[in-house]
């Protein structure tokens, strides 16, 4: 007979090897310090193995750990073959210029599969959407950005947003307060935006507002310093964290740490220290991905007991109860007009002009 084991989510979201789990990362993933895992494109084979793969984690403790994807489209899409190829969202911010509402029913219909289909194999929650600017510099970012105007990027986030929400998924907006200005890729470099506060809440910060306003799930905040803000990465920064994204803004989700293990973050010390300093600046969730030695290292040392507003903020990140299934999902008018839809972004489909985008989305369990 299996044991469930009855432990509160802790604050390290970590990774796992394969398509299977191994018995170290299932003792890896008991940690009392464990609270998730992010899966990659390594971890999936075909809709059925992964199915099994989120079923097995999510068996390993209650409540289950959070299982979460970078699946945003285009070039960001961990699971092929078996799911709906994704536009980059660039592809849908382009069309936002002379057909608003397409764009936005597009963007719904994008949210609806990528949340529909991760949700039928057990998956929580993607890190999506991108709320970062377009503004062609950033090549880490590019056309994973929808636009350049900061009122395209949070329309079409807040319907890719509603689309997610419909099928019983959160939204993870990144990468706060803004990526898209700076050449600088923050996996392999530490970026450094010298603009002021005013300036990125004049652009950059507007699509991150206006979804903190519609009750915006998760954030994940970038491993860019904004030295006329605060010395330290956004990442690792009470200022930005606590005095603005909280206080300020009014944030009340949850913030995921961006890669612990990126260059970006090498500013805040070896693996704890970059941990600690995360989750003191307000992060209620820290990443650490591909390095499993580096993980059992936090594991070891992090003393950090999550306090009960962040484990109602991550219990909101638990995917709704009872998806569809693959099967039943598959044959469901809504998921084949939707993917219909998005094959043929290219195309004229004058039945999505008339689809109000604006329709409120099914409630959350």
């Amino acid at each position: 007979m299996n044991t469930v084991n009855h432990l509160p989510l802790g604050p390290v979201m970590a990774d796992v090897a394969g398509a299977t789990l191994r018995e170290e990362e299932r003792q890896r993933l008991l940690h009392p310090s464990a609270g998730g895992v992010i899966l990659f494109q390594r971890n999936y084979e075909n809709p059925e193995q992964l199915t099994c793969l989120c079923r097995e984690i999510h068996a390993l403790r209650s409540p289950h750990l959070l299982i979460g994807v970078d699946h945003e489209g285009g070039r960001v899409q961990r699971f092929r073959s078996g799911f709906t190829p994704l536009p980059a969202m660039r592809a849908i911010g382009d069309l936002w210029d002379s057909h608003p509402q397409r764009a936005r029913r597009l963007a719904r219909d994008a949210g609806y599969v990528m949340g529909a289909e991760l949700r039928s194999v057990g998956v929580d929650f993607s890190f999506a959407p991108v709320l970062d600017l377009d503004y062609r510099n950033s090549g880490v970012i590019g056309n994973r950005a929808f636009h350049r105007d900061p009122r395209a990027v949070a329309d079409l986030a807040h319907s890719l947003g509603l689309g997610l929400n419909e099928a019983g998924m959160s939204a993870v907006g990144k990468h706060f307060p803004g990526h898209g200005f700076v050449a600088a890729d923050s996996h392999l470099a530490v970026p450094v935006d010298e603009r002021g506060l005013t300036d990125l809440e004049f652009a950059d910060i507007q699509p991150f507002r206006h979804m903190i306003d519609l009750g915006l799930a998760g954030i994940m905040p970038a491993h860019v310093i904004y030295p006329h803000v605060d010395p330290n990465p956004a990442g690792f920064s009470h200022r930005w964290l606590t005095d603005i994204l909280r206080a300020r803004y009014g944030f009340e989700g949850v913030i995921f740490s961006d890669d612990l293990t990126m260059e970006g973050a090498s500013v805040a010390g070896n693996i704890g220290q970059r941990a600690l300093a995360a989750l003191q600046a307000g992060c209620d969730m820290v990443l650490v991905c591909n390095r499993p030695d580096l993980a059992d290292e936090l594991l070891r040392q992090l003393k950090w007991q999550l306090q009960p507003t962040s484990l109602i903020r991550l219990a909101r990140m638990h995917g709704r109860p009872h998806p569809p299934g693959r099967t039943v999902l598959l044959m469901s008018s809504r998921y084949v007009e939707a993917v219909r839809h998005l094959g043929g972004l290219g195309e004229a489909d004058e039945d999505l002009l008339l689809v109000d985008p604006t329709a409120p989305a099914a409630p959350r369990g």
